[in-house]
This record gives structure tokens, C-alpha cells and sequence, in this order.
């Protein structure tokens, strides 16, 4: 039978002078649970899993990847699903008419400004402002042709923002779904690394019209040698967005074809400005001279001369 000493209990002090006298004694902890554990240097913190996704941007892809499945899935007769291609803030049309004026050698602008988020509120937008500079700089620069001319009476030619909003707008929403619907075929019958949806088109070439609104403000210059460098500068920087747009998409096609696209696509785009400027800017306006109309006298006169 146990002593009556060995059942009393003994106070124990400190961990550590417990530790001291007997080194193979082992001790809990119990911590404080508002306590947070300090980290042990030993233990792994996968600074090199984040390293990895940051230089190669997998969190920023896949969560970009994810916005872009959610801003889609709402059903296309819905006014959500076409909310979401003018979700788009100030920061990025600035960013991406920059892009536009200012067309970087290899890069491409649609996976460098667009392939995230496109959208339609600056080719909109762009395309509405081009229309009212156009058509208004039109019919400044035929009152400024004919100022001080005697039998010239201006009258304003509303007409000129119909015809304006038709061509443009014809222009960058026509022409992308006839490249969309080409570029389509040919992916079908060659295997092609870049592709591109209707909605990418469209949003470069609304961009890429940025730069004829300047342009278009320039051309009320009463100057045939001005206006043909404005307008040939405008097509360099904009035929340029589009060429190095679209180049990586037929490149790997056949090489004729691939050229032949993309002289295609260049001179649609000449067409667009030259015709504009030829027509509201050089064509003469011979509606608005008055008629001279002969006066009673004059023809009682021609009456008696006869």
C-alpha cells in the first residue's frame, strides 16, 4: 500500500528549473487560444509558387478568364449581357486610344489593350464624334473656300451628318464582320495559332478611327498639300494598328492569301479616308450659288430685241 507522502501533491515551479534538474523530462505547452503561433524559420511559405505566378501572371489570368465567363453568361436578350460591353472605365479608353495613336513595332493591340475586357463604348463613341467632326469641319471648310466671293450665300448642309453617320458606321461594323467571317473560314481550313472574335474587330477598328477626329478638325485648312499629308499621316498611324493587328492571324496562312488580306484591309481603310476627304472637303459646292434671274425690264428688252 502507497505511503501517504507519495499521494500528496507537490508544486511544480518553473518549465525551465524543471528542465534543468531533469533533462528528460518533456513539457506541454498550452497556449493562450487569442495567441497567434510564432513562425518557425524551418517551415515553408511557397514564396516560390508566388514568385512563379507573378512573373508569369497565372492569378491575374485566371481571374481575368473568370470575369470575362461571368460578364457572358447572362442570356444575349437580356439588357445585362449588353451591359457588359460597356463595362469599361475612363482609364482604359484613354489607355487604349494611346495605343492607337501610338502603334508599337511587334506588339500586338489586341492582346496588349483589348484581349481582357473589350468593349464597344469607344469605337461608339469615337465613331459618333468622327461623324459630327467631319460633317460640321466640312461645312466650315466650303464656307471658308468661298468667303468673300460676292454670288456665294452659305446655307448649312445637315444633310452631310447622314451621310457621315452611314459611312462610318457602315464602315466599322460591315467591313470587321466581313474580316470576322473570313478569318473564320480560314481557321477552319488551316491551323492557325491567333483568332480572334467579332467583338475583338470591332473594337480595334473603332480605336483605330481615333485618330481621322483630329484629323478631320485639321482638314478645314483651305490647303490641298495640307490636307493630303494630314490625311496621309492619319492612314500611316491607323493603316499601321490594323496591319500589325491582323498580321499574326493569316500570317500563318498561305503567304498569297495572308498578303492579300492585309492589302485588303489596308486599302478599304484608304478608301474610307480618301473618299471622305474628296467628298466632304474637295468637292465643289455649286448648289448654293444663286441663280441670276432676269428682272421685268431686262425682258421687256430681249422681247423688243428679238
Amino acid at each position: 500500500m502507497a505511503a501517504v507522502d507519495d499521494l500528496q501533491f507537490e508544486e511544480f515551479g518553473n518549465a525551465a528549473t524543471s528542465l534543468t534538474a531533469n533533462p528528460d523530462a518533456t513539457t506541454v505547452n498550452i497556449e493562450d487560444p487569442g495567441e497567434t503561433p510564432k513562425h518557425q524559420p524551418g517551415s515553408p511559405r511557397g514564396s516560390g509558387r508566388e514568385e512563379d505566378d507573378e512573373l508569369l501572371g497565372n492569378d491575374d489570368s485566371d481571374k481575368t478568364e473568370l470575369l470575362a465567363g461571368q460578364k457572358k453568361s447572362s442570356p444575349f436578350w437580356t439588357f445585362e449581357y449588353y451591359q457588359t460591353f460597356f463595362d469599361v472605365d475612363t482609364y482604359q479608353v484613354f489607355d487604349r486610344i494611346k495605343g492607337s495613336l501610338l502603334p508599337i513595332p511587334g506588339k500586338n493591340f489586341v492582346r496588349l489593350y483589348i484581349r481582357s475586357n473589350p468593349d464597344l463604348y469607344g469605337p461608339f463613341w469615337i465613331c459618333a464624334t468622327l461623324v459630327f467632326a467631319i460633317a460640321i469641319s466640312g461645312n466650315l471648310s466650303n464656307f471658308l473656300i468661298h468667303l468673300g466671293e460676292k454670288t456665294y450665300r452659305y446655307v448649312p448642309e445637315f444633310r452631310k451628318v447622314s451621310i457621315a453617320a452611314t459611312i462610318i458606321y457602315a464602315y466599322a461594323w460591315l467591313v470587321p464582320l466581313a474580316l470576322w467571317g473570313f478569318l473564320m473560314w480560314r481557321n477552319s481550313k488551316v491551323m492557325n495559332i491567333v483568332s480572334y472574335s467579332f467583338l475583338e474587330i470591332v473594337c480595334v477598328y473603332g480605336y483605330s478611327l481615333f485618330i481621322y477626329i483630329p484629323t478631320a478638325i485639321l482638314w478645314i485648312i483651305p490647303q490641298k498639300a495640307v490636307r493630303w499629308i494630314l490625311v496621309m499621316i492619319a492612314l500611316g498611324i491607323s493603316g499601321s494598328v490594323l496591319a500589325m493587328t491582323f498580321w499574326p492571324a493569316v500570317r500563318e496562312d498561305n503567304r498569297r492569301v495572308a498578303l492579300a488580306t492585309i492589302v485588303t484591309i489596308v486599302l478599304l481603310h484608304m478608301l474610307l479616308s480618301v473618299g471622305c476627304l474628296a467628298y466632304f472637303f474637295d468637292a465643289p459646292e455649286m448648289d448654293h450659288l444663286p441663280t441670276t434671274t432676269a428682272t421685268p425690264n431686262q425682258t421687256i428688252a430681249a422681247a423688243k430685241s428679238s
